[in-house]
């Protein structure tokens, strides 16, 4: 096995094991994947920051975050309140049977509310600066000045086979949802989340 190939499966393990979680991202992913709403504008938000930021963290930017920790002070705050809002709509979705419906699970966003929501719940999370930017780039730098970018490679495209699967493959589970009833337990599920990674950003010392 040359170099470079160990270089693509250590990123592509690394990669999907920091992405593959429940998390807010993940968790509006899985719900338009459901909904097969704006799925592919979607995915492509989320795999491209994620590529944006490896290749920052490879590149050596992680050291602006490691010097100027106020920005993750600001980004902690600001995501703390966007999740706690997001979670709150979720709570409020399946707090009201009458939004809910069998074959969309309620009224859809639009193409420019989930564009923006999936851009916010990705950069406005001080987390992923801290695995992408930070943990992804040091241990990318220890493959030396090429391999470095072969780990990259390997963890991008982890990023985009998780992604693509999550959002495409949640269809699979679209028989589930035809009952009112599940989209109620997934918004409470989302709203539970979003509201526990918002307290957990407030309280994190």
């Amino acid at each position: 096995m040359t170099s470079a190939l160990q270089a693509v499966i250590a990123g592509l393990g690394l990669g999907l094991s920091l992405i593959v979680a429940i998390g807010a991202q993940n968790a509006f992913v899985l719900r338009q994947g459901i909904r097969r709403e704006h799925v592919l504008p979607v995915v492509l938000v989320c795999a491209l920051s994620d590529a944006v930021l490896i290749i920052a963290g490879v590149s050596g930017i992680g050291f602006v975050v490691e010097r100027f920790p106020v920005v993750l002070v600001v980004l902690r705050w600001a995501g703390a309140a966007f999740l706690l809002g997001y979670g709150l709509l979720a709570a409020r979705r399946a707090l009201a049977p009458s939004g809910l419906a069998a074959d969309r699970g309620g009224n859809g966003l639009s193409l420019r509310a989930a564009v923006l929501t999936v851009v916010g719940l990705t950069w406005l999370n001080p987390h992923v600066y801290l695995d992408t930017v930070l943990l992804l780039g040091s241990i990318a730098n220890t493959h030396g000045e090429v391999g470095r970018w072969w780990f990259a490679a390997g963890a991008v495209l982890g990023s985009i086979l998780w992604f693509t699967a999550l959002g495409y493959g949640a269809r699979l589970l679209r028989g589930v949802f035809a009952k009112p009833v599940a989209w109620r337990i997934l918004d409470v599920a989302i709203a539970v989340v979003m509201i526990a990674l918002a307290i957990m950003l407030v309280l994190r010392p």
